[in-house]
């Protein structure tokens, strides 16, 4: 190719890419608005516009744009639904013109617009008004006719304009009851008639300050303010009326939410007042008119009472500082340590513990919670819990001294539940809590000590599966991950699924009694004679271990290691149904 022609086709492909970057690159964007454009009524956005004037009828609405919304002016002053608002003004800036229909009219009756069914008037940010006049719809019922103020053309527009213009008023005011967010939020107070409850967040935690100084329940605040957050009014009943004593909003409950601090605080109010149980809960918001509907279980979330705000947890236990454990219940005592996240049982005596067991003793104690208070401090304690039945002492790091928990039945029935007293050992209070917690804190040392029969098992570690029952012997050995090869009592694949199965059933087998800790009359057991025996093997030949099973009766199955004489008493329904030599084996 001649330098003349590669120099030409250069200039033209120049030629191609500028004019594609400047038509679709910098000229596309500003040919789809305007085509975007097209047929539009008015080439305005919905951000343009400052206030917007919508009359139909005798009744007129005026909303003015602010800073983080609307406000109505007119009829109400109050604050305006801005979704709803927002939506209106793109329904009208989007407005197409379907088509004219006179452009002249001499009888605006026959449109509608003699006494026009709603006039629209858009005042924007720079100074320009553009009007609208909405008549009667079209015999299909899809459009509207309509025309500009100051302007003779009839034409017609969707019938979504005047159905959105004409919106019932209480569908531009704003339905949030209260205007805060639940995270921001640093006090509140409720005033009744018997006196103010008064809470406040100090240092992250939540506290009571009136009428008395204690520690606030942080569920019940959270659940509270999240909920009161997210409420929506119903119905705006009356503005101005006469009278509140109809709506009990003469002398209010008052629930005040302060968000901030010192000179940064804001305050947003509530006042409630009648509560009817069919219609729900007439309320007012300080400074302003309307009397509102909200629903019936708003009254159900307000916080009445100090019972009902303060602090239920019995004890607070940070699970991670937690070195040690002393339980004592009708099952004996029990001391457990911790110590990187591991537990053992150090009395009384030493053996590994079951984590999953261990561990659940805190989050019994942590999840405790009251029902009923019986004494502000400790001085109940000799009354309801001089003889306690559970004991729980914990030590952690950091502390001065353990804490300890008591727990005793009690008489008490709440709800048609069983109750039991709790409290810290000198320190209180004495409450009220479920009798499930004495049965789920009534632990023995065997209950609570590590009964898996084979606790160092890892499936993956095993290389060889030897397997005796009914007089046949298989031998399988690993050939992949999860794929494994009979090498003895016959050739060729085996069935993987069925032999890891075996190996994680026994890595999970635990026992429920010791039947015979030197294991004794093997034959009672059926261990003289085992009915299935499982050899596992390493890498290398080393033996990890044998499993004996023998006689099943019930729930009831025999196991034994070959190497230990204990005889243990398994549920049957965990060892399961265990496999047939040699089929169950056969790929």
């Amino acid at each position: 190719m001649r330098w003349q022609t590669t120099a030409v086709l250069a200039v033209v492909l120049l030629a191609l890419g500028t004019f594609y970057y400047v038509y679709e690159i910098r000229g596309g964007p500003e040919r789809a608005k305007i085509e975007a454009q097209k047929g539009r009524l008015w080439t305005v956005d919905a951000a343009d516009v400052d206030e917007m004037e919508l009359k139909r009828g005798a009744e007129a609405v005026t909303l003015k744009r602010e800073s983080d919304g609307w406000r109505l002016l007119v009829p109400v002053t109050a604050r305006g639904d801005r979704s709803r608002v927002d939506e209106t003004l793109t329904t009208l800036t989007t407005a197409r013109v379907d088509r004219e229909i006179e452009s002249a009219p001499t009888r605006l009756d026959q449109y509608g617009l003699d006494k026009p069914a709603a006039a629209v008037t858009l005042q924007l940010k720079d100074g320009r008004r553009l009007e609208l006049q909405l008549g009667a719809k079209s015999p299909t019922g899809v459009w509207v006719y309509a025309r500009e103020a100051g302007k003779a053309a009839v034409f017609v527009v969707s019938d979504t304009v005047l159905r959105d213009v004409t919106r019932p008023l209480s569908e531009f005011r704003d339905k949030t009851v209260l205007a805060f967010g639940a995270r921001q939020v640093t006090a509140f107070e409720v005033v009744t008639r018997e006196g103010t409850l008064a809470v406040e967040q100090v240092d992250g935690r939540w506290r009571l300050t009136r009428p008395v100084a204690l520690a606030a329940d942080t569920e019940t605040v959270t659940a509270f303010l999240d909920k009161l957050q997210s409420t929506r009014i119903k119905e705006f009943v009356a503005e101005s009326p006469k009278s509140l004593v109809p709506y009990g909003l003469e002398r209010p409950i008052r629930v005040s939410i302060h968000t901030g601090r010192d000179k940064d605080r804001v305050t947003a109010s509530l006042l409630i007042g009648t509560v009817d149980k069919a219609k729900g809960v007439y309320a007012m918001r300080p400074g302003e008119s309307s009397v509102l509907l909200l629903p019936a279980e708003t009254w159900e979330l307000v916080p009445k009472n100090v019972a009902v705000l303060r602090n239920k947890v019995v004890v607070e236990i940070d699970r991670d500082k937690v070195t040690r454990v002393d339980l004592e219940s009708p099952k004996g005592k029990v001391g457990l340590t911790q110590e990187q996240n591991r537990w053992r049982i150090v009395a009384p005596e030493n053996l590994p513990a079951d984590q999953v067991e261990a561990g659940a003793l805190l989050f019994k104690l942590r999840d405790l919670k009251a029902q009923g208070f019986l004494t502000d401090d400790a001085s109940g304690i000799a009354r309801y819990l001089a003889r306690p039945t559970v004991r729980v002492t914990i030590g952690a790091t950091g502390a001065a001294a353990p804490t300890t928990v008591l727990l005793a039945p009690a008489p008490d029935r709440r709800g048609g539940k069983a109750m039991a007293y709790a409290a810290v050992s000198g320190r209180g209070p004495v409450v009220l809590v479920g009798a499930d917690a004495l049965d789920g804190l009534t632990r023995s040392v065997t209950e609570l000590r590590d009964r898996t029969v084979l606790p160092a098992l890892e499936p993956r570690d095993v290389r060889t599966v030897r397997v005796r029952a009914g007089g046949q012997t298989l031998v399988v050995e690993r050939s992949g991950e999860a794929d494994w090869r009979i090498i003895e009592g016959g050739t060729g694949p085996a069935k993987g699924s069925n032999v890891e199965n075996l190996l994680y059933v026994l890595r999970g087998l635990k026992w429920k009694a010791i039947a015979a800790p030197g294991g004794q009359d093997p034959m009672r057991y059926g261990l003289d004679a085992p009915t299935f025996e499982a050899t596992l093997l390493r890498a290398g030949g080393a033996e990890i271990a044998t499993v004996l099973v023998g006689r099943r009766e019930g729930d009831h199955a025999y196991v034994k290691l070959k190497v230990r004489p204990a005889i243990y008493d398994v549920d049957a329904k965990a060892l399961g149904e265990l496999p047939k030599i040699p089929d169950d084996f056969k790929g």
